[in-house]
């Protein structure tokens, strides 16, 4: 091997990757051992895209720099730490040609820290550049490179899916440069778990032992039960399921699924994807939701269809993995939550359920923890639920990315809609996808036999005292505003009759689900039900009132409204669906990133007669979308200062000559959600748990800091996503305290003022010395 002096250990001292506290250096692991075994499996975690050999060399060189002396002597605790990421990057480029070697380089260098800029520093992070040019000056250990770890320049190159038409350097390396790091870092850290594991005696937590083949005969014997219902409806969703199965045979690639609210496109959509992924092996099924109630709710309907907890993963920010497994062992002894949890860092399981925000930030992350499930998304069926849903911003970097995931990954996109998959060329998108095919049979029929409401839009401003009288003249009534504050307010008006009901994301997640159980219940029971919410109820909850109120918004979001209207056609008549504006002077306008959206469905709406009607909905889409210029939809800022660069895409295709691509600044970059929430720890009281937030906070005050991990996640669903400057009110009133702030910063906020959280309406932040005792919020 050329080039770099050699300086590893002794030649009489075992050099090593990892120690065990308290055992002898025989018990220790041997490095090259640790790089055979990363570069084995890295190159089998690469296989279904034809990344095989690229990643086999990059787990035999990641952590090639243990064998200097001084690393040597930090493992024997005789010195500090040092670097061991940056040897093996130099010795990939020198080794391997371009480009290689530097898509190897990229990747070693970050295997700990992340994947950095190529040419500049950011995100916190040296360049690419920079860390070479370092690395090169100092003694590089080649000595650990056995004939099995020593692969050869002319073995490393791509083949397969990969290398299919259409292949770009300004996309499909970064992509795969990306795709490369997560199989490194999947490898890495299950080999060092597994070693762990072995020397204390335990056993790994195997994988899910159901397959997709297994899932899909469970969830047609599920199905069966609904065969022979009587009703319109209940006909349609079966002639809807039938002919979407009948298409599993059609070659992996874009699909569209365009089905009325109320179809059945949810489990018509898995029943697909299951089918589909046994014709073809593909590997699991990752259904991917716009909003984090949603996943709630769908990961629950496909816990029952396919009669299995294990299998499905749901993977979100507020997600409890206890409340999932009901917290007890499996039939092999080991802890549900426990298993669930360690799926979710690589995606192990046959079914994932998760929002958008997780799947697309993901995919544009430099982080290795987020990249880490990456490769698990090769070979899959992806389904993405109401694709418009994306902020416009961030669309065509998305939608380039499920190209490539089509294009050179196996993997199968389906794009879910109750509308109109508006985001393909075939719909008249030119910067859509295209070659998308349709799978429901003949959609505008499907909508015209579906129709089972009427919407009307109210001409004049509506006022909150207005509204809140016509809401109290029914017994069952659904309606939606556009904000959380407008929700409480209106809510504040109709308290005092019976009925009134409130949902919205100042409830944490824990308590959503319970009263999302009990207003259905409610329902179906017959009760008086008058629930005002926020858009969350849109999709995927399966509400059916005989009123709803819909605050103007984008005709999209009306359309989801109009879903939980007459859902299952079973009223006399039809559902009726009204639209309103409230006054100006109320307060109560869209927020910034929703006015446009209304703005164009009230222009849409002026000049046609039904606002759910196909032509209507395509006239709304192509001013949202379809008019809009390239630069609109790829708008993020990545850089700072002169050097920033306006669209990811076009950041990527700037850097494509010299490979330096600035993946740490397009992390940054990137985000789906742009409002910087931060959360608050709320003090709900779940039946039959009243202590379970102040017991969680108290083992957070005490336990070390290695094990508040588990108790961070164990309080996701406590938490509410409030405004940055509400939190800081909050702490400046004493209302809310950091716990262990020394240590973490402002990570973990906690309400100390326990009456700002309401059983009715969850937390209210705008007085935060507000106490119960005192006044009534109502």
């Amino acid at each position: 091997m050329q080039g770099g002096r050699t300086a590893p250990a002794s030649a009489k001292t075992t050099v090593y990757a990892h120690s065990v506290p308290g055992q002898d250096e025989t018990f220790w692991e041997p490095l090259g051992l640790h790089l055979t075994k990363v570069g084995e499996r890295a190159g089998r975690l690469a296989e279904p895209f034809g990344g095989r050999e690229l990643a086999r060399a990059m787990g035999a060189l990641h952590d090639i720099g243990k064998a200097v002396e001084a690393f040597q002597a930090y493992i024997r605790g005789r010195g500090p730490s040092v670097d061991h990421s940056t040897a093996g990057a130099v010795l990939a480029e020198r080794r391997y040609p371009a480009p290689f070697g530097r898509m190897m380089a990229y990747g070693i260098a970050g295997h700990h820290a992340g994947l950095a800029n190529g040419a500049v520093a950011g995100g916190g992070l040296s360049s690419l550049k920079d860390r070479l040019a370092a690395g090169a000056a100092k003694p590089l250990p080649e000595r650990c490179l056995t004939p099995d770890l020593d692969i050869a320049p002319s073995a490393v190159a791509l083949a397969g899916p990969v290398l299919s038409a259409g292949f770009t350097h300004e996309f499909s390396v970064p992509f795969l440069m990306r795709m490369l790091f997560s199989c490194l870092i999947d490898a890495d850290r299950l080999e060092t778990k597994q070693f762990y594991a072995e020397r204390r005696g335990e056993r790994v937590e195997p994988g899910c032992a159901l397959t997709v083949a297994d899932l899909r005969d469970r969830l047609t014997a599920h199905l069966a039960q609904f065969d022979g219902r009587s009703g319109a409806v209940d006909a349609l969703r079966a002639e809807v399921l039938a002919a979407v199965r009948a298409r599993a045979g059609d070659e992996p690639g874009l699909f569209s699924l365009t089905v009325p609210t109320g179809g059945g496109k949810t489990l018509s959509s898995l029943a697909f994807a299951l089918d589909h992924a046994v014709r073809h092996g593909l590997r699991r099924v990752i259904y991917v939701i716009p909003f984090t109630s949603v996943v709630e709710q769908t990961a629950a309907v496909f816990r029952e269809a396919l009669g299995s907890d294990d299998a499905v993963l749901e993977h979100h920010s507020g997600f409890d993995f206890g409340a999932a497994t009901g917290g007890a062992p499996d039939d092999e002894g080991l802890d549900g939550a426990r298993k669930l949890r360690l799926a979710a860092e690589n995606w192990d399981r046959p079914v994932i359920v998760t929002t958008a925000v997780q799947f697309f930030e993901s995919l544009y992350s430099n982080h290795p923890s987020a990249c880490r499930k990456l490769h698990a998304i090769a070979g899959s069926v992806v389904i993405l639920d109401e694709a418009q849903t994306l902020p416009l911003p961030m669309l065509r970097p998305c939608l380039e990315a499920l190209r490539e995931l089509a294009r050179g990954y196996r993997s199968s996109v389906v794009l879910c809609t109750a509308t109109q998959p508006a985001v393909t060329v075939e719909a008249g998108f030119k910067s859509g996808l295209d070659k998308v095919r349709e799978l429901a049979p003949n959609p505008p029929d499907l909508y015209r036999r579906l129709k089972r409401v009427t919407v009307s839009a109210i001409a004049e401003p509506l006022s909150d005292a207005a509204l809140a009288d016509r809401l109290l003249a029914e017994q069952q009534v659904l309606c939606i505003v556009n904000s959380r504050r407008h929700a409480r307010d209106l809510l504040r008006r109709i308290a005092v009759a019976d009925g009134a009901r409130h949902l919205s994301t100042c409830l944490c997640a824990k308590h959503r689900r319970a009263e999302l159980a009990a207003i259905r219940q409610d329902i179906e029971d017959g009760k008086i039900v008058r629930l005002v919410s926020t858009s969350l109820v849109e999709a995927g909850v399966d509400f059916s009132f005989p009123a709803v109120y819909r605050a103007m918004a984008g005709l999209d979001s009306i359309a989801q409204a109009a879903g939980r209207c007459n859902r299952n056609g079973k009223l006399p008549e039809l559902g009726r669906v009204f639209v309103f504006n409230s006054p100006d002077e109320e307060g109560h306008r869209p927020p910034a990133e929703l006015a446009l959206f209304a703005q164009t469905a009230a222009s849409v709406l002026r000049a046609h007669d039904d606002p759910l009607a196909l032509d209507t909905l395509r006239a709304y889409f192509q001013r949202v979308y379809w008019l809009r210029g390239d630069e609109d939809l790829d708008a993020a800022l990545v850089g700072e200062g002169a050097g920033a660069i306006r669209g990811i895409l076009t950041a990527l295709r700037r850097h494509r000559s010299k490979h330096d691509f600035p993946f740490a600044d397009i992390a940054k970059a990137f985000r789906i959600i742009d409002s910087p929430l931060v959360p608050v720890i709320v003090p709900y009281q779940p039946v039959g748990e009243p202590d379970a937030v102040p017991r969680l906070l108290d083992a957070l005050r005490y336990a070390p800091a290695e094990k508040t991990g588990g108790i961070a996640r164990a309080l996701q669903p406590y938490l509410v996503q409030v405004p940055r400057s509400a939190r800081a009110t909050l702490l400046k009133a004493g209302a809310a305290e950091c716990v262990r702030s020394g240590e973490f910063g402002d990570q973990f906020v906690a309400l100390v003022n326990t009456d700002l959280y309401h059983p009715d309406v969850g937390l209210d932040w705008e007085d935060p010395t507000f106490r119960r005792f005192e006044t009534n919020i109502f």
